[in-house]
């Protein structure tokens, strides 16, 4: 049996186990509560592996990977950013978002402003920070296909996507959140045992001896010692000004922008108590942590084992380094069969991977465009609940489709790197307005929508005048330059700019409400009333 073959026994298997759980979950989903938040019903413990499953994306798996396979240790700082980025969620968001909101990032800003705006601007910027994180898993699936089958044309990849965007669709309309968290949780135990059986082989191949590893890694990429230092991919010497600048941008977008995810926030309503939201975070960061770990052994092994020609030759973005060593290591370990075997596993982890995650995806972006523009900003809050959840199904397909397209035109494209810059845009509009209205007395109506229209903005309009989108080899459109903003990451610039027009728009407004501040602080310390209907 092929690896393509065995590839797609195992992939259809794990579709069918999650199809399988979706319909069962389906049943279980009764009203609103149980689309949006599975419920309430889910333990620390269970968000925690869901929290990972949801956060460990193609991303992280696939182009972290191949980003130190190809650049040594400027690749393994985006472990370091998307790890460091949960103590500020940890800190600062999860349990006082739990305690504050019932289904979405805008209940919590809504309870103590004028809602109608304010639920629109969230509604806006949860949909753009979604589409760019899911154009990234698209991306992944492209590349994952084009290694397994070893299909060349566009329209191959194309038809990858476009199976992959239909099956995220089930998955949120038939499961909604109970269906989904199921699927994120038996994928994030798929992930990391895959990862670290493959982990344990690399090491295993080297002795347990990290340093022969990383010796290894440095020989075979020809950079030789520059491998293992900062420098080849950011903040080089040909760069200058503007390489330390990415870098600094880059690592602001990362630590900032988890805790202004809408997959990610919507994650802490899922479970009972404000201790419960704690707990799964804290499990969350120790399921991350040590895949990250192993995510350094994988982008070393690759370069050591398969070699950084090989890997551009796959891909040029390195999206298919992790498979590539699976196979590489299984043939060197276990013979042909066990290689075949190994990526065959691998590519089917993969997928379930990026399966996972468009889901909650997805799921976090119809929902608010259910919850916070359909119920209340269209309907000003006399939609029944039977009518939000039919809005939320119908707004899966549409958002599912607009990222099938992107993702077909955005294939030559890094994964990790497109995630950075969805953090970066997450960080610039969401962030500002959720630590403003949690911390801030004085904050208002004013205060939010500009926060959030001003750092979204910001940020879209220099991704879209940056190298990124024209003016170099790797840019989405290679035939055009419009790019004045020289940086690839925006964070810089835009998220500072986010934290500025919240405070402007508020200092400019006489709008002031004491009592509603006062009342979301006791509610988001204590838990008071945070069963409550949020009906603003």
């Amino acid at each position: 049996m092929s690896h393509q073959t065995l590839a797609i026994v195992l992939f259809l298997a794990f579709v069918g186990a999650t199809l399988a759980i979706t319909v069962w979950a389906s049943r279980h989903t009764k009203d609103a509560t149980d689309f949006y938040a599975g419920g309430r019903s889910f333990s620390g413990v269970q968000n925690g592996l869901a929290i990972g499953g949801d956060y460990m994306s193609a991303a992280s798996f696939l182009g972290i990977a191949g980003m130190i396979a190809l650049y040594g240790y400027d690749g393994f700082l985006y472990s370091i950013g998307f790890l460091v980025a949960w103590l500020v969620a940890l800190l600062l968001v999860a349990e006082l978002m739990r305690n504050s909101g019932k289904f979405t990032m805008a209940d919590v800003l809504a309870f103590r402003m004028s809602p109608r705006p304010v639920r629109t601007a969230a509604g806006v910027s949860t949909i753009t920070v979604s589409i760019f994180y899911l154009l990234a898993q698209m991306v992944g699936a492209g590349a994952l296909v084009a290694l397994l089958f070893g299909f060349t044309s566009e329209f191959a990849k194309g038809a990858t996507i476009v199976l992959v965007g239909a099956l995220m669709i089930i998955y949120v309309v038939v499961g909604g959140m109970k269906g989904t968290t199921w699927v994120q949780i038996v994928k994030a135990v798929l992930l990391m045992g895959g990862a670290t059986l493959v982990t344990l082989l690399v090491l295993a191949k080297f002795g347990f001896n990290l340093s022969t590893l990383l010796g290894d890694a440095a020989e075979q990429s020809g950079k030789g010692e520059a491998f293992l230092e900062p420098g080849l991919r950011y903040a080089t010497d040909a760069q200058g000004l503007a390489g330390k600048l990415d870098l600094i941008s880059l690592g602001l977008a990362l630590v900032l922008g988890t805790a202004g995810l809408p997959h990610i926030l919507i994650r802490f309503y899922t479970v009972p108590t404000a201790q419960d939201a704690r707990k799964s975070v804290l499990w969350g960061i120790g399921i991350i942590g040590v895949f990250y770990l192993l995510t350094l052994v994988l982008g070393f092994g690759a370069a050591a084992l398969v070699g950084s020609e090989a890997i551009r030759e796959a891909n040029p973005a390195g999206n298919t380094a992790a498979p590539q060593l699976a196979e590489r290591i299984g043939q060197l370990m276990l013979g042909d069969v066990g290689g075949t075997v190994l990526l065959a596993i691998i590519a089917a982890v993969a997928f379930a991977t990026i399966l996972a995650v468009v889901a909650g995806l997805t799921l976090a972006s119809s929902s608010s465009f259910a919850h916070d523009l359909y119920a209340h900003v269209f309907r000003r809050g006399k939609a029944t609940e039977k009518e939000e959840v039919r809005v939320a199904r119908i707004s899966a397909l549409v958002i599912g489709a607009v990222s099938i397209v992107l993702g077909i035109y955005a294939q030559r494209l890094n994964v990790a790197f497109l995630v950075a810059l969805a953090f970066a845009v997450a960080a610039s509009g969401n962030l500002p307005a959720i630590l403003y209205s949690l911390f801030w007395k004085r904050f208002n109506t004013a205060g939010a929508v500009s926060a959030i229209y001003g750092g979204l903005g910001a940020a879209v309009l220099l991704v879209i005048f940056s190298p990124v989108v024209s003016g170099s080899e790797k840019a989405l459109f290679t035939g055009a330059d419009f790019a004045f903003f020289p940086l690839e990451n925006p964070g810089i610039v835009s998220i500072p700019f986010g934290f500025l027009c919240g405070w402007l728009g508020t200092v400019l407004s006489k709008e002031h409400n004491a009592a509603k501040y006062a009342e979301i602080e006791v509610r988001s310390l204590t838990g008071a009333g945070a069963e409550k209907a949020v009906t603003h």
